[in-house]
């Protein structure tokens, strides 16, 4: 009788299975540890929302990080990480291997982007800031600005929020979402307001709306921040004698062709806006006030003005009454025209 051999053909399967295993670990090996011949470091690498592996492996060989995009596709996958890799820009400092480079991009903090949003813009601006700096798309930015649940969200009582999106500095992620950054301003906007503003709202007797939208008029009218106080209480003064602001950056606002020098039809335009038209204050803000403005809005100087006017100097004349207002008026297009006759002679001796 003859008997088989029954432990051969399973020495047979282990030494074919350990030949997989050692296969498996070299291919491992090959794909994600193999050196690859590094660049100058850092390279910085932007990763789109969305994209693909096969198109940030392609966009890491055209900088010369790689030399093989299928290669770091295949590495990513077996290191499991090929939906880990989060949108932004990445500063990779270490390009030695596939295991490193990937590292990096799953672990590694994406570049903060520094934005400065200077005071005085409206929503729109600030709108086109972000989408030039962050790709943020400029529509869905200034659709949440007008989105009623969204406002309310952030514990807002308004129907825009034009004016609540507070200037300032902020450090953001590419990729950052419209909405993360929008609520950062606001917050921003709010610390001030619950800091030093809350508690004299009501001895103004303005509601918080009334205060931005006074400060962003405000805003609008000074350059200097030492006249701030003196424009809060013209207007102050003008609304407790109940005369019209007649507050030209409220016109700017309604002109589609601004900002640029009124005309005395622009003052006729039809717009609750209009404050050469209308009593008290517009709807709502006309621009994102900054600090000083919403602090003026609430602390007005102690004065009795109530007109201003340019200087030419960007400084302003006050006036008590209307006929120095007048005066002062007369002494500012007097030297309006003899800045533009002196600039219209330069130009013609240019030319001559």
């Amino acid at each position: 009788m003859v008997y088989l051999n029954s432990s051969k053909p399973g020495r047979v399967a282990g030494f074919i299975l350990s030949i997989l295993v050692l296969s498996g670990v070299a291919l491992y090996s090959l794909l994600v540890f193999w050196p690859i011949p590094e660049a100058e470091t850092p390279v910085v690498i932007k990763v789109e929302k969305g994209a693909s592996l096969k198109e940030i492996g392609d966009d890491l060989k055209k900088k010369n990080v790689i030399t093989d995009s299928e290669t770091f596709v295949m590495a990513t996958r077996i290191m499991g990480h090929e939906t880990t890799i989060r949108a932004g820009v990445f500063s990779l400092t270490d390009l030695r291997s596939n295991y490193r480079i990937v590292r990096q991009l799953v672990e590694g903090t994406p570049v903060l982007h520094k934005i400065t949003i200077p005071e005085g813009l409206r929503r729109e601006q600030i709108a086109e800031i972000y989408q030039e700096k962050l790709n943020i798309d400029a529509d869905v930015f200034l659709a949440l600005c007008e989105d009623p649940k969204f406002i309310e969200s952030l514990n807002i009582e308004a129907f825009s929020l034009e004016g609540f999106l507070f200037p300032d500095t902020y450090h953001f992620y590419k990729g950052e979402t419209p909405e993360r950054v929008i609520q950062t301003m606001v917050t921003e906007y709010q610390k001030l307001l619950d800091g030093m503003l809350k508690s004299r709202l009501q001895i103004r007797g303005l509601t918080e709306l009334e205060m931005v939208t006074l400060a962003s008029i405000i805003e609008g009218e000074a350059i200097y921040d030492s006249e701030r106080s003196l424009i809060s209480s013209v207007y102050h003064n003008r609304l407790v004698k109940e005369m019209r602001l007649q507050a030209d950056p409220t016109i700017q606002y309604i002109i589609e062709d601004g900002p640029r020098r009124l005309l005395k039809n622009d003052l006729k335009i039809k717009s609750p806006y209009n404050t050469y038209l209308h009593y008290g204050l517009p709807p709502g803000p006309i621009n994102s006030p900054g600090r000083e403005s919403l602090i003026s809005a609430l602390s007005p100087a102690d004065a009795d003005y109530l007109f201003f006017v340019a200087n030419g100097e960007g400084y302003h004349t006050f006036s008590r009454t209307e006929t120095e207002h007048n005066v002062a008026k007369k002494k500012f297009q007097r030297l309006r025209r003899q800045m533009r006759n002196k600039k219209r002679t330069k130009t013609e001796n240019k030319q001559g």
